[in-house]
């Protein structure tokens, strides 16, 4: 019957130990989410990062084969 106490002893002391990693795994989490929050959404003047890559059609460059 000795054994069976230090058994739940060793549970409490696992199951402690597990909810201190998910505890900090939830907290990385969170901070990933918090950093992600206004990036990318759409909210700004320009959500895209690539401007410029279509200009006017008459300024655009003709590229023709060469003959001969």
């Amino acid at each position: 019957m000795a054994d069976s106490a230090g058994d739940n002893d060793s549970a409490e002391v696992t199951e402690g130990a597990e909810d201190d990693v998910k505890r900090k795994f939830r907290e990385a989490l969170e901070r990933k989410r918090g950093a992600a929050e206004g990036h990318g959404n759409g909210s700004g003047k320009s959500s895209s990062k690539v401007r410029g890559t279509h200009g006017r059609a008459d300024h655009q460059r003709q590229f023709r084969r060469k003959s001969g």
